[in-house]
């Protein structure tokens, strides 16, 4: 189980950023394994946490915490791959964002939550509790979906606000200053409050021909991403955003898949030889694994996110998995990667 990955699109405004400070970031992006063969490659991807330890090392060497806003302001549409170029050709401002909301899987995929369109709201789902490791990763989606939807309508479209999740950070003051409105922290959300009418607003680029080509080709795709999905997997991306709230049960997931609960369970013993209950253990443990080993959450939010009713059961189930407690696993595996 992975946390999700992304498309090497968003290290495009990473790289232009860091150009903008006067950095070369050729070195850091090798020091990550991220060759221009890579950046080139159109189904090439990293994991959220590389993505995440690659943001703050570009922090480290520019000095900037607000990398993530710098990102915003060098992101283009093309940056986010085909729906990208298809949201830039839609008819007004609406249209595009819910090309964007609907294909989001084609560049990135998340499997503790994903973005949604409600609008006038764009909101984008991050993993929380916050802490400096992850904080760039609001800022960079923010910032870029606001320049996109300025960008599309040629600056005609306005925020009236933008609500984070986190507490203000030090650097408070460059928000505002990004987003020309109101900025609200310690919000329910990550998301972009935009002026209702600048929903309607045309688009600079629109090409309805050109549009309908490319959402076909998006629909394609994203049914290809979809057809080779097994059932097991289905689940687990269900079950995952959940876990923090309650322990999804096989009725809940069921009515999700669109089938009786007796059916899912006689699916997933006879195509995945499995057990609901037993995808359930599989999907914290390899959360687990993957959040001590690949962020720096602390391991009582890691307990919180996995849905444990304290620490103490937490750290016993991880070192019933691994024969580590959770503290050692982690400096060990810090220890491979220096």
């Amino acid at each position: 189980m992975k946390l999700g990955d992304l498309s090497v699109g968003y290290l495009y405004s990473l790289r232009a950023a860091l150009q903008a400070l006067g950095h070369d970031p050729a070195p850091l992006l090798q020091r990550f394994r991220i060759s221009a063969d890579m950046l080139a490659t159109p189904q090439a991807r990293i994991s959220i946490p590389r993505f995440m330890r690659l943001g703050n090392a570009a922090i480290a060497l520019s000095g900037r915490a607000d990398i993530g806003l710098l990102m915003g302001e060098h992101s283009h549409p093309s940056h986010l791959g085909l729906a990208g170029m298809t949201a830039q050709c839609a008819g007004d401002l609406l249209q595009a964002f819910q090309i964007l909301v609907r294909y989001e899987r084609l560049s990135s995929q998340n499997y503790r939550g994903r973005s949604s369109f409600l609008p006038p709201a764009l909101r984008f789902y991050s993993i929380s509790p916050y802490n400096a490791f992850n904080l760039f990763v609001v800022d960079s989606a923010l910032a870029s979906r606001a320049r996109l939807g300025r960008e599309l309508t040629g600056g005609a479209a306005r925020l009236e606000a933008v609500h984070i999740e986190f507490p203000a950070p030090a650097y408070a003051s460059r928000y505002e200053e990004i987003f020309d409105c109101p900025v609200l922290f310690g919000q329910q959300h990550n998301q972009l409050l935009w002026q209702a009418d600048s929903m309607a607003l045309p688009l600079a680029q629109s090409a309805p021909a050109t549009f309908n080509h490319l959402q076909s080709l998006c629909e394609h795709h994203l049914h290809e991403l979809g057809r080779h999905r097994g059932l097991r997997e289905r689940v687990e991306e269900i079950v995952s955003p959940q876990l923090h709230r309650q322990l999804p049960s096989l009725d809940a997931v069921a009515r999700d898949l669109g089938m009786a609960s007796w059916t899912l369970r006689r699916k997933l013993q006879q195509q995945e030889q499995t057990r609901f209950q037993d995808i359930i253990d599989d999907t914290r443990r390899d959360l687990a694994l993957t959040y001590v080993r690949d962020t720096e959450l602390a391991l009582g939010e890691i307990a919180f996110l996995l849905g444990f009713s304290s620490p103490a059961a937490f750290q016993r189930a991880f070192k019933r998995w691994t024969d580590q407690p959770p503290g050692q696993f982690r400096r060990e595996q810090h220890k491979v990667r220096s």
